[in-house]
């Protein structure tokens, strides 16, 4: 028999929970059991009245809407309101009941300016301490890595009339080349992620994962040039904050892969998995790679066999020098140095040591490196994959390193909430039975055997 629906008559009363229209496995009714903002008022007593002017959004169902939206990839206000509006899911989500009001847009975005970006943060460091408190964190081997986010403006807006001021201002500048800047979004700078792609304006996010189980335990954002490479310390020092435990192994790309990285690592008693980067030289002259450091005697060998001595010593390394009668008889001397120098220099950087192990290592790789990279190659760059296509991060929604931040803080929250949601509330806990289930059953059968 062929059914028909009346789709114009509407309930007037539904005499059910908001909550029983949701299924089990949504992932906001699944979040919801992990995600405690019951601190967040105390947090927030210093940026409202006590007792004047109207009473405002409880700030608990603000955190609740955003986050709503970047688990479903919404990150323009608008837009999440106008979703939010028909959504059962997120009203209940947010604790707001169907006939009631929603917020305006306009007041996420004075709510963000209020809080500031610290306090954003904060809501992501309560997510990787709730991911400890379920297990699902050891912290001893940890991924980092950095992407750029295309920021918020246009390309009409690039102008290079900031440098060129900067550039008229202090004379004795002579190779300088004026660098495009947006006039719309002035924090955001040209970078790319490959000589063979064209600059953008854009942020750069630095990340840490989790080797366990993915959890995202350090996020931070500067301007697109600044160089990952540069932010490694701090990184370690803000991860071992975050989670309160000691990292053991840390896996980085090549963009990692200096001395003093290398020297801090040592120190701290931290194995690196960092491949190293090729040495660089013209077809034509023999490589720096083939003179030999020797850190004990304090010199350098030629590829010929000739010492170099340090004349010139600083901080930021020390230079040693070749005999000049040494280069003057010298087989390999138009393809060592150029025609106006009368004897090869070579400068030995204070971390030369650790940088060869390095890349010994790499030359020849145990089976501990190889795996931890494999590892690091889906994990942290699946992360940022991740944040990217699902939940909005491929672009700035919002001008400012500021509100970039806030961005990527409440990304960085989401993914860890759909990590605690998958692992904590029975999918890893049936892998575990399943597992523990075979071990039983192979052995029953060996008692079986045996009988």
């Amino acid at each position: 028999m062929l059914g028909r629906q009346n789709r114009n008559q509407e309930d007037l009363f539904i005499y059910a929970p908001v909550s029983s229209l949701i299924p089990d496995d949504h992932i906001l009714k699944r979040v919801d059991k992990f995600l405690n903002l019951s601190w967040l008022r105390e947090e927030l007593k210093d940026v409202y009245c006590s007792d004047n002017g109207r009473p405002g959004i409880d700030p608990e169902s603000v955190v609740r809407l955003m986050l709503a939206g970047f688990f479903e990839g919404i990150v323009h206000d608008r837009k999440l309101m106008r979703q939010a509006q028909v959504n059962i899911a997120m009203r209940w989500f947010a604790g707001y009941r169907l006939d009631e009001t929603l917020p305006d847009h306009s007041s996420l975005t004075k709510i963000r300016q209020r809080w500031g970006s610290e306090r954003f943060k904060k809501i992501f460091l309560k997510t990787i301490q709730s991911c400890i408190e379920a297990g699902l964190v050891n912290g001893d081997t940890v991924h980092i890595d950095a992407t750029l986010i295309r920021a918020d403006v246009s390309w009409e807006s690039l102008t290079t009339e900031y440098a060129e001021k900067v550039i008229a201002e202090n004379q004795d500048i002579t190779d300088c080349k004026p660098k495009k800047r947006s006039t719309t979004d002035p924090d955001a700078t040209m970078a790319t992620s490959k000589q063979s792609y064209r600059l953008e304006p854009s942020f750069k996010q630095h990340g840490a994962v989790d080797d366990k189980c993915g959890v995202i335990v350090d996020v931070d954002i500067t301007t697109g040039e600044v160089s990952e490479g540069s932010q490694l310390p701090e990184q370690i020092e803000r991860i071992e904050s975050n989670t309160g435990k000691t990292i053991e192994t840390i896996t980085a790309d090549a963009g990692y892969a200096h001395g003093n990285n290398f020297q801090f690592l040592e120190d701290r008693d931290i194995d690196a998995v960092i491949p190293t980067q090729k040495q660089s030289s013209k077809s034509d002259c023999i490589s720096k790679s083939k003179f030999k450091y020797d850190a004990k005697n304090n010199i350098v060998k030629c590829p010929v066999g000739k010492i170099l001595k340090p004349y010139n010593p600083g901080d930021n390394g020390t230079i040693y020098r070749a005999c000049q009668k040494d280069c003057e008889r010298c087989k390999l001397r138009e393809k060592c140095f150029g025609l106006s120098a009368k004897a090869k220099t070579i400068k030995i950087s204070p971390y030369e040591e650790s940088l060869l192990r390095a890349r010994r290592r790499h030359k020849n790789p145990d089976d501990k490196f190889i795996q931890a990279y494999k590892r690091h190659r889906f994990k942290i760059e699946g992360m940022h994959g991740e944040a990217k296509q699902m939940h909005g991060l491929r672009r700035a929604v919002r001008r400012g390193i500021e509100n970039m931040k806030i961005q990527a803080y409440l990304t960085a929250a989401v993914i860890n909430l759909k990590r605690l949601a998958s692992f904590a509330t029975g999918l890893f806990k049936d892998i575990l039975t399943i597992l523990l289930e075979i071990l039983l059953s192979s052995l029953n059968l060996v008692r079986i055997k045996s009988a």
